[in-house]
């Protein structure tokens, strides 16, 4: 078990050379699960799980550290495509050195300080710190998006009915998890065996220090489920130098934003009860309904300014008299933002879901609904405090219950209450400074969403299915196909980051897939320049990241392998890509990691390949399309035996 990775495959990349390791991460559904339950004859929960929710968290095996030599060994395997052979050599003697030398004390160190926090993993308290202390914006630079398929059921997709729903399965999700009755999140090689009510009822009564091991034993992998708390009445708090996580017990209300302006009303009430949906549709109704203009000085703009200026700007805001409001704000127990745009096409809604206009978002927010005026619908979140994992899981189950058991209909009536009591629209005391400062974050805003372009290709002629019966790896082709395009593009093999999470180990957050290799490299070459001429776990990216850390926590100079220019230059991901799979996602998107890069959102699906890549005016992103599009026909001229013209 100490080897195993499993592939829930997320985008996550570095960023700048140098620098700390940048991640945000869209976590493909993991395949092979059902989340059916006995359901609860009353409205308050989603499904009463026969396994308690957190009954496999404490047996969960410890996140292994690599041996150093096989980091090592990886590291310069991953190096050799990227480099020529004068800097590969001087880069191999970089390693040896610091495998020898400091960085053989490094790792003692390092798994000296494992021991001592078993109760966690080596590399949990790092990757809090590098997303905390990260001063850019975390809008495009952190912040992925994943859109709701629409409702089937044509009418159910009317915003307020469809805001309605979603506000109610999400409350109706929370209670379930609060009360331990949502199903664990599990890996099931083989459901026919694990995933079936006799073994949750023999499971449940193993008691929770061995339950894991009883799970392994019929080939089912319980995954990490530490990160839900944060789900809801969670927001990051900007502060100067490095932010931090609230999360509030008390916080009943829900956060809404219409035109930059901000309310609140209870969608829970003294009870812990779910409100009812027609009061929900009630009180969202008259907040779609409000005549109050625009806002024009939209608080959340602030959410999308570099971190050290929205922390002096915060407690400017707090020192002006607005404490009660902000808290407000940070307790809620999610941001729902109702936009009164409708959306034209997949590309304006990627741009739309990804960051919008500025004005009608709370970024911060651990994660926010968004619904346009046409319906459309999807999460945006907030990433320093999980890896998508939990996200994926809530939009999953939100889907599910608003399309099989929506609680409000076309036809329902709003409730016969006082909207304009029970809601309250938050006014803030502005003064000139923080005027000048919302102003200021809207210009720079605009400044940065005015360079990011988007475009999607589909490949229909072929997919999943196909590449399956030809005994080969979907997620491997398409990288593949990554790979081909760029170097018909630019000429050459540039470093590119896949994810795959360590959820299945005790606070696992994600682990590197490199898919540059010596072969891809030959096989693209071969493809592109060569045509005609051929017939047809563990990673060492954490491994190292952890040893940097400890080495700069001394304050001492950093070891030379980390200085080395290719250590910057393979830590600076050109290609970083993020496939997504679920029933309920539409599709998901995220902005390149460097300026000179690709954000690749992709899925590959049963007859057909989908893309939706973005860049900034460094990289044409039409042309790279084109090019992936061009090397997926390529690969698939070869699979039907015939020759590359």
């Amino acid at each position: 078990m100490s080897s195993l990775l499993l592939s829930v495959h997320c985008a996550a990349s570095l960023r700048k050379p140098g620098s700390l390791i940048h991640m945000r991460s869209v976590v493909l559904g993991v395949h092979k699960r059902n989340y059916g339950s006995k359901k609860e004859p009353t409205t308050e929960y989603l499904h009463q799980s026969l396994v308690p929710s957190m009954h496999y968290q404490k047996s969960l095996p410890r996140l292994p550290i690599p041996k150093l030599e096989d980091t090592i060994r990886k590291y310069l395997a991953a190096q050799r495509p990227l480099l020529d052979d004068d800097q590969f050599r001087a880069t191999e003697k970089l390693t040896q050195d610091f495998q020898s030398g400091v960085g053989k004390q490094l790792n003692e160190e390092l798994v000296s300080q494992d021991k001592n926090n078993k109760h966690t993993s080596y590399i949990s308290g790092p990757w809090f710190d590098m997303y905390l202390s990260a001063r850019d914006p975390v809008v495009l630079n952190f912040n992925p998006f994943m859109s709701f398929n629409p409702d089937p059921k044509t009418k159910y997709n009317d915003q307020l009915i469809r805001a309605t729903n979603m506000v109610s399965s999400a409350v109706r999700f929370m209670k379930t998890l609060q009360a331990g009755l949502l199903e664990p999140e599990v890996f099931h090689l083989n459901p026919a065996k694990s995933n079936t009510d006799g073994f949750k009822k023999f499971i449940r009564w193993v008691p929770s220090s061995l339950s894991w091991y009883g799970a392994y034993m019929v080939n089912a992998y319980p995954l990490d489920m530490s990160q839900y708390f944060r789900l809801f009445n969670s927001t990051r708090i900007p502060k100067r130098g490095r932010d931090e996580l609230f999360t509030s017990e008390k916080g009943r209300h829900l956060l809404v934003m219409r035109k930059g302006n901000m309310y609140v009303f209870d969608i829970v009430d003294r009870d812990g009860n779910l409100v009812t949906p027609a009061e929900i549709q009630s009180h969202l109704k008259y907040i779609l309904s409000d005549a109050t203009p625009a806002a024009a000085f939209p608080l959340g703009a602030l959410t999308g300014e570099n971190r050290d200026v929205w922390a002096g700007m915060r407690d400017k805001l707090i020192a002006a008299g607005n404490a009660e409001n902000v808290q407000i704000v940070d307790s809620a127990i999610f941001c729902l933002c109702l936009d009164d745009e409708s959306m034209r096409d997949h590309i304006h809604t990627s741009h739309n879901m990804l960051h919008g206009d500025g004005c009608n978002r709370w970024y911060d927010k651990s994660f926010s609904i968004i619904i346009t005026k046409d319906g459309q619908a999807a999460i945006n979140f907030e990433h320093s405090w999980g890896d998508g994992v939990a996200v994926l899981r809530f939009q999953n189950e939100i889907f599910k219950d608003t399309t099989e058991q929506p609680l409000v209909h076309p036809e329902s009536t709003p409730a016969a209450v006082d909207s304009a009591s029970a809601v309250r629209r938050l006014q803030f005391k502005l003064d000139s400074g923080l005027e000048n400062g919302i102003k200021k974050a809207k210009e720079n805003f605009d400044s940065a969403v005015s360079k990011l372009t988007i475009d999607a290709m589909e490949f229909k002629k072929g997919g999943k299915e196909h590449l399956k019966k030809s005994r080969l790896s979907p997620d491997a082709i398409i990288q593949l196909a990554f790979q081909m395009g760029f170097l018909r593009q630019y000429g050459k093999t540039v470093a590119t980051y896949e994810s795959c999470s360590t959820a299945a180990f005790k606070h696992g957050r994600t682990e590197t897939i490199r898919p540059a290799t010596v072969h891809t490299k030959q096989c693209s070459q071969a493809f592109v320049h060569q045509r005609g001429q051929h017939s047809a776990g563990q990673g060492f990216d954490r491994h190292l990241f952890a040893l940097r850390y400890l080495a700069n926590s001394k304050g001492q100079a950093l070891p030379s392998l980390f200085t080395d220019p290719a250590y910057a230059a393979i830590n600076h991901n050109i290609l970083s890509t993020s496939t997504l799979s679920s029933p309920a996602v539409n599709l998901g998107g995220f902005a390149p990691v460097v300026p000179d890069g690709f954000g690749v959102g992709y899925g590959v699906h049963d007859d057909w390949i989908g893309c939706n890549v973005s860049s900034y005016p460094a990289r044409n992103v039409h042309e790279f399309l084109q090019c992936v599009h061009k090397s997926l026909e390529d690969i698939f001229t070869i699979l039907e035996g015939k020759p590359l013209i």
